[in-house]
């Protein structure tokens, strides 16, 4: 069909726009038509053809603007601020149309009555304790069901593409038991992520430095993947140390992955705390040489040093057996506590990866109980010598009094390891972004933009096709999506237009939750979720299922 009589039909032409296309290609300036949700026709030089350009019944004058695909935040946690928000701008505003959620092994699906009460308590941190949502959801299809109704039927802010969480999975077949699954056990661990796959499930993420899915020996895992493999999805590990024995865990990692024969996808991939500065080569190192090996590998970065999670993942994996309640009882336990606070500060829990932990580097970024508002945005070393007492007295009172719901930033990262890792060619990006507290970790906010203004224009660590690639094509090609992730024709609309002289992520640590400037407009699914800079009331996004193997 010909293109330029298909957009004659077109319900919008984006004209002289500088065309980014996902695939680390140069650059083109072309008008380009979308009808339908997918972009049905791309004229090259339009402007300077003179004649035979596309028509719509809208047209957007582009003039100085990229445009580029939607980008994929390929590790985030707004599992429930989906949900809960349809305004979703902390996403939508940085030019994401695709989230992939279910990440570090513990998420709402699937769940029994039981294991949902407990998975709620345990990541309260992550996203709020869930009060103001409708948990009418127990499998993955459900759940993504959900997403796909959305608002009113109307759906969601953005796209979203679903993990099965290992530790989720592992808590209803097993519980919160250090110990190994049983024959039984393994064998519904296998059907429930089977049936999570088959209802469209993009692949597998654990947390194995988190509760229960720490418990798992490797042979589980290997399981598992196979089986996610058999469906033609990946997994996605928090491993079990980004400190001490980093290598080691990326190592074991992809060992594992290979056994199974499942592409591995690298959550977070960073080398942080002081035994690691300036190690990043040596991860690249052994990337490379499983790569060149056959091994199917990616990762995903942000692009900040500190890090973000919760203050009761800190602590030993001990601690934390049986769930909320028995670490809130091992806490209020002299003995018990006593035990905790050694391995936190003189051998260096599990939890905080094998380094001794350093309170002057933890800073409290968010409580759910209105009383402890004044910890927030101050290290535990510093609420500490305000008080005269000492930082493990701090720390304790916060989980107890919290309930477990206190979420911190590590500053434990380091500037160069971000930079080289960020310039490997498998490099994907991902916020990691905890939506919930009162001074959240700005890269939930600013993560897409900061790598097209601060990485790209003024630091030139990538070219500008790299980084854009990084954030759309090669996800998409992570995700086995055929028509996203590249300004292509038959593709899907989801697209972004930035000016590249002036996108910069607003978020900073003093104001978080700052929108970003310089990415005018965004659409999803043909539809403009953000228009002159603000957000619409188009909730055009749904579930994202796998596609089959």
């Amino acid at each position: 069909m010909d293109p330029v009589e298909t957009a004659d039909f077109a319900d919008l032409v984006v004209r002289d726009a500088d065309v980014v296309d996902g695939t680390g290609a140069p650059s083109y300036r072309a008008d380009v038509a979308v009808r339908g949700g997918r972009i049905v026709s791309i004229v090259k030089e339009a402007a300077a053809a003179g004649c035979g350009r596309p028509r719509a019944r809208r047209e957007l004058d582009a003039e100085g603007l990229v445009l580029s695909p939607g980008f994929i935040d390929m590790h985030a946690h707004s599992d429930l601020a989906l949900l809960r928000d349809p305004d979703h701008s902390a996403k939508a505003a940085q030019g994401v149309t695709l989230e992939v959620i279910g990440q570090d092994g513990l998420s709402y699906a699937p769940v029994d009555d039981r294991t949902l009460a407990e998975v709620r308590r345990a990541i309260t941190g992550w996203n709020g304790h869930g009060d103001d949502v409708d948990f009418t959801w127990r499998s993955v299809g459900e759940y993504l069901d959900r997403l796909d109704h959305g608002f009113d039927g109307e759906g969601i802010a953005v796209n979203a593409a679903y993990l099965i969480p290992q530790g989720t999975v592992r808590a209803l077949a097993v519980g919160w038991e250090d110990r190994p699954a049983t024959p039984k056990e393994l064998d519904r661990m296998r059907r429930l992520v089977a049936e999570g796959m088959a209802q469209g499930a993009v692949g597998m993420s654990s947390g194995l430095t988190y509760t229960p899915g720490m418990y798992a020996p490797d042979s589980e895992l290997t399981e598992l993947c196979r089986v996610v493999a058999r469906h033609g999805g990946y997994y996605c590990p928090h491993h079990r140390s980004y400190g001490a024995g980093a290598l080691e865990a990326y190592a074991e990692m992809v060992a594992l992955t290979r056994d199974a024969d499942c592409p591995l996808h690298l959550a977070h991939a960073t080398m942080n705390f002081g035994p690691n500065k300036g190690r990043a080569p040596e991860l690249l190192a052994l990337l490379d040489d499983a790569l060149a090996a056959g091994a199917d590998i990616s990762l995903d970065t942000y692009p900040y040093t500190p890090g973000c999670t919760t203050l009761v993942a800190l602590l030993p994996s001990w601690a934390s057996e049986g769930g909320p309640e028995r670490v809130l009882a091992r806490l209020a336990d002299a003995a018990a506590a006593e035990r905790i606070r050694h391995h936190l500060e003189a051998t260096g829990s599990d939890g905080c990866h094998g380094v001794p932990v350093e309170w002057e580097t933890i800073e409290i970024s968010g409580v759910t109980a209105p009383a402890l508002a004044e910890y927030v945005g101050r290290t535990v070393a510093e609420s500490a010598a305000r008080r005269g007492e000492s930082p493990w007295t701090v720390a304790c009172r916060l989980l107890v009094e919290d309930r477990l719901g206190t979420t911190i930033l590590q500053h434990v990262g380091h500037e160069e390891n971000v930079r080289a890792i960020m310039r490997h060619p498998v490099h994907t990006g991902g916020s990691d972004g905890i939506l919930r507290g009162t001074k959240p970790h700005p890269r939930a906010y600013g993560t897409f933009p900061r790598y097209l203004g601060h990485y790209v224009r003024e630091l030139g660590v990538l070219s500008l096709e790299e980084c854009v690639a990084h954030l759309t094509g090669r996800p998409a090609a992570r995700l086995r999506l055929p028509d996203r992730g590249v300004v292509r024709e038959g593709y899907r609309a989801d697209l972004v237009l930035f000016d590249p002289a002036t996108v910069a992520a607003g978020a900073t640590f003093e104001r978080p939750r700052t929108p970003p400037t310089g990415i005018p407009y965004v659409l999803v699914d043909g539809r403009f979720v953000i228009e002159d800079g603000r957000r619409t009331d188009v909730l055009a996004g749904r579930a994202v299922r796998r596609t089959p193997a």
